[in-house]
């Protein structure tokens, strides 16, 4: 079943992990002690494991392709969330559910279970903020938690100076990231690839150590503190009820961001950034800006993350240079790479995925971010184009009826997802 050169490769692969994980499964200090414990019987169970997944996964990959072969498939075929979608009594009935699930919610779980949903909705809403800079328009980059340091900071600098409540700033908030967003798309308007994010990384490294560094501007490592919740028509909530509040705040500016993100894709820009993703020099030969679809992709984007930095600070009254590393990027990206680049749907799922995942790996203990970790690795292995891949059109002409033709008999194009 197995060739010689898989079950080499098997061998090999396990002991690689075996090396990989060796501090964590195999050796164990006890600090009190002064003691090392040497638990070698894990590196057996790990190479055993390795070893049969791999093969595990060869065998599925083997099977598939087969199936593929003898089907005479010409391509991917849509999923089933896309079909279900398509129908509008369907589409109705999943969003009742997921409405009722979303509602009832906070009525079911614990303070601490709200506070974790809080946090996943915020980094849906980055996700989606960094699904049009990089989903679509395809310009990496690697420094978007600093326009999300930006919101935060604005809100707290003016609420700490000048008492100004969260709905005041909100919109500022956002405004002050998306004027960022354009000030760091100016330098990068030729750029791409490699060199683009680069420059998008050292623009995120630099906004962390001016706020770090600053500390008459932004107190420095030592934050800002007492920064006021958000307020219901000037009513001052208390803690739970604050938590309530946020979560269905949250849910608000989801669907929101959802809905603009949404008619911003199949816009005339949409297409623009998706033009420019795919060939930049064609884009430019058909005649579109690129300069400024660029542009308009840096600071939309941005603005999204300026308004969840708003939130963030809102939601846990404290704010430091610590909270926007270069970590929060990465994860950022990884939520929209492992949804599926430019989906939405593959976002949401991606964003709850990721930061719902270790919280509920915790009874795991130390193994936990090892657990976390193969799973994504899997998903790398089974779905490469990420949860739920973008749905793209292509147009193929097909021979009908006369009363099909046009006045000229040339035959209509018709669409259908690839």
């Amino acid at each position: 079943m197995f060739s010689r050169k898989e079950l080499k490769k098997a061998i090999l692969t396990s002991l690689w992990f075996v090396f990989l994980t060796m501090p964590i499964m195999v050796i164990k200090v006890d600090a009190i002690e002064r003691t090392i414990y040497w638990r070698w019987l894990n590196s057996l169970y790990m190479a055993v494991g390795v070893f049969t997944v791999y093969l595990l996964i060869r065998l599925y990959q083997h099977r598939k392709n087969s199936r593929q072969s003898q089907a005479g498939e010409s391509g991917p075929s849509v999923g089933f969330l896309h079909r279900l979608l398509q129908n509008p009594r369907q589409r109705l009935l999943l969003f009742a559910v997921v409405g009722a699930v979303v509602v009832i919610f906070p009525h079911f779980t614990s303070t601490y279970q709200v506070n974790v949903m809080t946090t996943a909705l915020m980094y849906v809403m980055l996700g989606l903020g960094l699904n049009i800079v990089v989903g679509l328009a395809g310009l990496l980059d690697l420094g978007f938690v600093a326009f999300y340091a930006v919101g935060a900071y604005t809100y707290a600098l003016l609420n700490l100076h000048y008492g100004l409540g969260f709905w005041a700033v909100l919109p500022i908030g956002g405004l002050f990231a998306a004027l960022f967003g354009i000030i760091l798309g100016f330098p990068v308007l030729r750029l791409r690839g490699d060199y683009l994010a680069i420059v998008t990384l050292g623009f995120g490294e630099i906004i962390r150590l001016v706020l770090e560094n600053w500390g008459e501007f932004s107190k420095g490592p030592s934050g800002i503190s007492n920064i006021s919740r958000p307020g219901f028509f000037g009513i001052e909530l208390p803690l739970e009820q604050a938590i309530l509040y946020t979560y269905y705040l949250m849910v608000l500016f989801v669907i929101i961001t959802i809905f603009v993100v949404n008619r911003l894709q199949d816009s005339r820009l949409g297409r623009a950034w998706i033009a420019l993703r795919e060939d930049e020099i064609a884009c430019q030969a058909m005649g579109i800006d690129k300069h400024k679809t660029k542009l308009a992709a840096f600071s939309l984007g941005a603005f999204w993350a300026g308004i969840v930095g708003v939130m963030f600070a809102a939601k846990t009254t404290f704010v430091n240079p610590a909270s926007f590393t270069f970590l929060e990027s990465a994860i950022i990206l990884s939520i929209v790479v492992l949804g599926g680049m430019g989906s939405i749907i593959g976002v949401i799922f991606g964003a709850l995925i990721l930061i719902l995942l270790p919280e509920y790996l915790r009874a795991l203990s130390e193994y936990r971010m090892l657990a976390f970790g193969a799973i994504l690795v899997c998903m790398m292995i089974f779905r490469p184009q990420g949860l739920f891949a973008n749905i793209r059109r292509h147009y193929h002409y097909h021979k009908k009826d006369s009363s099909e033709h046009d006045s000229s008999g040339q035959d209509f194009p018709k669409s259908q997802p690839s």
